[in-house]
């Protein structure tokens, strides 16, 4: 008498855990379920999304695919993406992020932009430096954005946690946006004495 054979377990590749991944996360009215998947992915292999596509057929072993399902399960709660993966783009750079701050929105973009249109590139010959303050700075995504893109002029940023005020300056560190002091500060509350003034007060609180 023949012995009956185990079933033949799924072969869990980077296309089929997207695949099927993909499914369960619609099935739970997750937003943009497949980007979310390949989001969630790339960051347990520590690749780019690109590379998902490039290495499809690559067999996930198990210790990839229970990181990957505590994801899952953290994203099924409603958690943000950008809180588990620790990570935002804004601005075409890339920020750490925090459950101490907020997620920088795509629409604060808009105020980046209005602030870049203002702010005249800085050079030996141009016009002087201006003075630029950033209010509840949070994960610094505004302030750094405009110094990496305005750099030359002068920066600061405020914002009354000093958990919030670290993690701005490590984003700062990332991009080489020296020249950026940062203080915690309730608002204006610690300027009362500052001579000089602002050329620009950004806030989006």
């Amino acid at each position: 008498m023949q012995s009956r054979q185990a079933p033949i377990e799924p072969s869990w590749t980077i296309l089929t855990t997207l695949q099927w991944t993909t499914g369960y996360f619609k099935s739970h009215s997750i937003d943009s379920p497949r980007l979310t998947a390949e989001i969630l992915l790339a960051h347990v292999l520590g690749v780019e999304r690109i590379d998902l596509y490039l290495r499809y057929d690559q067999p996930l072993s198990a210790d990839e695919r229970e990181g990957f399902k505590s994801l899952i399960k953290r994203r099924i709660n409603r958690e943000p993406v950008a809180y588990i993966t620790g990570e935002k783009e804004f601005f075409g750079l890339g920020f750490h992020v925090s459950k101490e701050v907020l997620i920088p929105r795509p629409e604060t973009e808009f105020l980046v932009e209005k602030a870049l249109d203002w702010i005249p590139a800085a050079g030996p010959k141009g016009e002087p430096a201006k003075r630029i303050i950033d209010l509840g700075t949070g994960s610094g995504a505004v302030i750094v954005a405009l110094a990496v893109h305005r750099p030359g002029h002068l920066f600061f940023a405020s914002d009354s946690s000093p958990a919030a005020l670290k993690l701005a300056q490590k984003n700062a560190a990332r991009h080489g946006a020296g020249g950026i002091l940062f203080f915690a500060c309730d608002w204006l509350a610690a300027l009362n004495r500052f001579k000089g003034g602002f050329d620009m007060i950004l806030s989006n609180p």
